[in-house]
């Protein structure tokens, strides 16, 4: 269970992973050791799962953000794992969700232009084998772009304890 330390802990490590612990524990009003303690407990539970440098997309080259929803022929058990090896070493998939609804996944892409997205879904995705249906939303504008997951008091593994 969290108690509100560790809640202050976790929102300023998102906020900010390259804080010192000594910054940390200031802006959690602990002392420096009881806040790493307490930082290597949450990363052993799996509240941390990692720490990352996010890039900006378009200064890294990456002008298309593309949402891709794609259907299998079949839901056995060959194509499901071939489709999953597949979009593991496509690095231009940066999220692959299995979803409910008209299509089996959703797939978040990024491409330098129209046709680096072009050969990416002609060349790399079509030809994985048991697709169906492939279809394309090109990203207009991010109106919201976020990797901070809100928490609360009385949260555990993602549920409210009450």
């Amino acid at each position: 269970m969290l108690d509100p330390i560790d809640i202050r802990i976790l929102q300023e490590l998102q906020g900010d992973a390259r804080i010192s612990n000594a910054e940390l524990a200031r802006r959690v009003n602990l002392s420096p050791p009881a806040t790493l303690v307490r930082v290597k407990r949450l990363e052993s539970e799996g509240y941390i799962q990692q720490y990352a440098t996010l890039l900006g997309r378009r200064q890294a080259g990456y002008d298309l953000l593309c949402f891709v929803r794609v259907s299998l022929q079949l839901h056995d058990t060959t194509q499901v794992s071939g489709f999953h090896k597949a979009v593991h070493k496509m690095p231009e998939v940066l999220e692959c969700h299995h979803v409910t609804g008209d299509y089996d996944y959703l797939l978040k892409v990024v491409a330098h232009n129209t046709e680096d997205l072009e050969y990416f879904l002609v060349h790399r995705l079509t030809p994985i084998p048991g697709i169906a249906q492939i279809h394309t939303s090109l990203v207009l504008r991010e109106v919201k772009n976020s990797t901070t997951i809100p928490l609360r008091l009385g949260q555990e593994n993602g549920r409210d304890r009450t």
